[in-house]
């Protein structure tokens, strides 16, 4: 049997690892951004101690692997560039931190909290004496002994009497919910643990990395996105991290703190409960948001979020509680404001990238925002999509004494779009984005990335019969833009509204289930999607669409939200 890896043929020999092969072909520079993590065999993300030829298979008449023969032994090597690969680091990095933690300070508890730029927090109680200098030398020591990531499996109630003797009730309870009797597991020196997907073949694959002190806890630095070679440089983010903390809060507050609180609360019909109070506290930040606006006396909120964060029905929420004030809140849609399709060069992939800061007419944007803040009319655009063409209908616009706009759009807290020369307070800026507090567990955060492809999966065959590949294969892109054009500028907003609820994995997994499932093997998108479904098959689901308010930000995606109504 010949194997092709990246395209050099090799003859595996029985029990030889992929990992060994890929060495004798000199593949490994000991440099993070050039050397391999993992490897995509058929469309599926496979560790590099992976046997593609086991000993008991080999013979006249091998029994060939399910993969190897899928993939007509073509494989593909995945290194940091690839989120696949970053994704592997970053599983080999909770390793080491957890093992690291486990050997100095058994009987603390460790939470992943949040992601804050290039640093990933980590919540620290109970630890004696803790020091994020101790835990770094420690890490180090791990990564130095370069210990093998090999994965074994054991039965689901060994896993859960381990957890719950160890005193890890949260993974404890989170696979009393999963529906198979056997359980994949990482394991040495009595620590065990599982991060829900590939890891890098060793420690000693940590190469790029490094520890913070941090207030109650440390932060875990890892490498530059743009030079992997190097530790990712790190910012104070006040910002983000208050609104985290915010949401933590909330998680206590509502009993709903990871999948298992909430497939408790799902279980006992409390979920409804849940949905009343997230909305109620959803709303009356909406509330407080009016409030900052006047005390003001803003006369424009700058709207801004990624894909799919809810900034169309948080407009519309926020124009609800400014009409409360007495306001006069007038919608505007960055969208109008995009260049004619046929004037836009297409990226070097000879496609329209539409999440470019180039796409918007920034001039004129500028131009009509500042006339309309110095109490003059303009005639505003719109752009119809159908044609990919600006269009002007002569509607025009003046601001009264009592006029608020709230301009919504990606771009909304780009500098290059503010009016020059208007008193700053006349602008509000406000970042809305779903940072998700929910935990699998405490060692295994749900991104929030993750909930917003959920969201937009569910909006795309809803609402335009897109299905799952063509989300997905627009996703990357999509991420791409965000890094570039809205995360640099979410610390410069007013306020960040977190737009998450903690019911809505429940309910969404209702919509989005038999989408995920339908995907086969074949698929190029095949992995990705067993992903998100391994995630999914811890959350129960809940048939609880009723007790969601038709102004809900979750039914911006599910559909039935009343201000899309004409």
């Amino acid at each position: 049997m010949k194997l092709f890896i990246d395209g050099f043929e090799v003859v595996p020999q029985p029990n030889q690892s992929l990992l060994d092969m890929v060495k004798e072909l000199g593949l490994v520079s000991g440099k993070l951004s050039a050397d391999p993590l993992a490897a995509r065999i058929a469309g599926e993300v496979f560790t590099l101690n992976y046997i593609p030829v086991r000993e008991k298979d080999a013979g006249e008449n091998p029994n060939i692997r399910r993969a190897m023969a899928a993939c007509g032994g073509k494989i593909s090597l995945i290194r940091y560039g690839d989120p696949a690969g970053k994704d592997a680091y970053v599983r080999t990095a909770q390793f080491a931190i957890f093992l690291a933690l486990y050997r100095l300070w058994p009987e603390a508890r460790a939470r992943m909290t949040c992601t804050l730029g290039p640093g990933l927090y980590i919540d620290v109680k109970g630890a004696v004496d803790f020091s994020a200098q101790r835990l770094k030398e420690e890490i180090g020591r791990i990564v130095a002994d370069d210990i093998p990531l090999l994965r074994r499996r054991v039965t689901t109630a060994d896993a859960i009497e381990y957890f719950k003797g160890r005193g890890d009730e949260d993974k404890a309870r989170l696979l009393r919910w999963r529906t198979v009797d056997w359980f994949d597991e990482y394991a040495y020196e009595g620590f065990r643990d599982y991060y829900y997907g590939e890891m890098a073949p060793s420690t000693g694959y940590l190469r790029v990395w490094d520890v913070l002190p941090a207030e109650g806890g440390f932060l875990f630095l890892f490498p530059d996105d743009q030079n992997p070679d190097l530790v990712g440089h790190y910012e104070h983010l006040p910002h983000l991290y208050s609104v985290y903390n915010e949401g933590e809060n909330w998680g206590r507050l509502m009993e709903c703190e990871t999948v298992a609180d909430l497939n408790t609360l799902t279980e006992s019909g409390r979920i409804r409960e849940l949905i009343r109070v997230n909305e109620a506290l959803h709303e009356k930040r909406y509330s407080q948001v009016a409030d900052m606006v006047c005390r003001r006396g803003a006369k424009a909120v700058m709207l801004a979020g990624p894909s799919s964060s809810g900034k169309t029905t948080s407009a519309n929420r926020l124009a609800t509680q400014l009409r409360v004030h007495g306001k006069k809140p007038i919608l505007m849609s960055l969208d109008d404001y995009y260049l004619d399709r046929d004037k836009i060069a297409p990226g070097p992939d000879g496609k329209l990238d539409l999440e470019h800061i180039n796409t918007i007419d920034t001039e004129l944007f500028k131009e009509q925002t500042g006339l309309l803040l110095q109490g003059q009319e303009v005639e505003i655009p719109h752009f119809n999509f159908k044609k990919g063409q600006r269009e002007w209908s002569g509607k025009r616009l003046r601001l009264e004494p009592d006029s608020v706009i709230i301009v919504e759009g990606l771009h909304a807290l780009n500098p290059a779009l503010h009016p020059e020369g208007i008193d700053q307070k006349l602008v509000f800026k406000l970042y809305v984005s779903p940072l998700l507090p929910l935990n699998l567990d405490d060692h295994n955060r749900i991104p929030t990335s993750y909930l917003r492809l959920l969201r937009r999966i569910v909006r795309d065959f809803e609402g335009r019969g897109a299905s799952v590949q063509h989300t997905m294969g627009m996703w990357d892109s999509v991420r791409r833009g965000e890094k570039r054009w809205i995360f640099p500028f979410q610390e410069n907003a007013d306020l960040i509204f977190n737009s998450s609820t903690l019911y809505e994995l429940a309910v969404l997994k209702r919509h989005i289930y038999p989408l995920l499932t339908a995907v086969e093997p074949e698929d190029p998108w095949y992995d990705e999607v067993r992903g998100i479904v391994k995630i999914l098959n811890f959350v129960l689901e809940a048939d609880v669409d009723d007790e969601i308010p038709p102004t809900s930000l979750v039914r911006e995606f599910i559909g039935g939200n009343t201000f899309y109504r004409k």
